[in-house]
């Protein structure tokens, strides 16, 4: 049985142990160092909690799952790796240390997996196929909107006191890399990219709430990406655009649609049932689907599909974006 130590027991980090215990793959533990957080964790699901991370390691677990803030992922993941543990860090969007932890677990043998939870998502999955069985021609621009306002992220708690509040770890900040993780999987990989970005709210923190991105990938797409976080209503909504069709995809209806212009007509792929559900981005499945890829990658079972030099990749074009805003230029990649 492999044991699990979860650092960090934040929201992330709560849905994870419920994502391991959904899986039955092992043992959890968790380690905070803010007693509430320990406490809860520990009343719902009846774990051991440490609140020093040293008295959490010497219980020699198998692997790490690090839910700490962005800014602290490098820490645990070089603890990790200097202890030959296996690891999985949550969406980055700090990138210090990050190339001395690729070229560690470069020559480690262990699983070293970042998260790129929209990749597991069945209408995203969904999406990847349809484009890579050319069912619309080539995909010529698309557009794709992700808003929610931040107080909403986490209603039971000020926004204001956790790290989506601060400029290098902002809430929109964070979902930029998140989102490209996958629009890159099913696009390639861009080479230019043009931003505008600012704070434009009246949101109590110094970060930029909304980013509009353009970007020209390889195969010679155009695309348009907008992230804010000053949406009172969520959204995640998709449009990929050939000569042939549509594929058009929207959250909160649950269903990829496509219309083809031969016949004009539109087919519905409707995504499996989920009762767990939680949330206008809930959909459990996919983190419970990430956490089944980690285990197996750790059992010899499957390749984790994400690689820390991929992650990387992500943040330069998070941080070329910001460039092109902050200088009023274009950045070829």
């Amino acid at each position: 049985m492999l044991k699990f130590l979860i650092v960090g027991l934040g929201s992330m980090g709560k849905r994870r142990i419920r994502n391991l215990r959904c899986l039955k793959e092992g043992s959890v533990i968790g380690y905070d160092p803010c007693k509430d957080r320990r406490e809860d964790a520990q009343q719902k699901y009846e774990i051991p909690v440490y609140s020093e991370f040293e008295e959490a390691m010497a219980t020699d677990p198998d692997a790490l799952v690090i839910c700490t803030p962005p800014d602290r992922h490098t820490q645990y993941a070089r603890i990790a790796l200097g202890g030959r543990k296996h690891f999985f860090t949550e969406a980055s969007v700090v990138d210090d240390g990050m190339d001395e932890v690729i070229h560690l677990a470069a020559r480690t043998p262990v699983v070293a997996a970042p998260s790129c939870t929209m990749r597991f998502h069945p209408s995203i999955a969904r999406i990847k196929a349809l484009v890579e069985e050319n069912v619309i021609g080539p995909i010529l621009c698309f557009t794709y909107h992700c808003g929610q306002y931040l107080p909403d992220w986490h209603p039971w708690e000020d926004y204001r006191s956790f790290y989506v509040a601060k400029r290098e770890t902002g809430g929109c900040r964070e979902i930029v890399p998140f989102e490209l993780a996958w629009l890159t999987w099913i696009l390639g990989q861009p080479e230019m990219i043009s931003c505008l970005k600012g704070k434009l709210s009246g949101l109590e923190a110094d970060i930029d709430d909304v980013y509009q991105i353009l970007i020209r990938f390889q195969r010679s797409t155009l695309g348009h990406l907008l992230v804010d976080i000053i949406s009172r209503v969520p959204y995640r909504t998709c449009r990929l655009i050939s000569e042939s069709g549509v594929i058009e995809w929207n959250w909160a209806d649950k269903c990829v649609r496509v219309f083809l212009s031969e016949g004009k007509r539109w087919m519905d792929y409707p995504e499996p049932r989920d009762g767990d559900d939680v949330g206008p981005f809930g959909n459990e499945h996919m983190y419970v689907e990430e956490m089944r890829c980690f285990v197996e990658a750790i059992r010899g079972k499957r390749v984790y599909p994400y690689t820390l030099a991929e992650d990387k990749k992500i943040l330069d074009l998070l941080y070329a974006a910001e460039r092109s805003s902050d200088e009023s230029i274009h950045v070829r990649r």
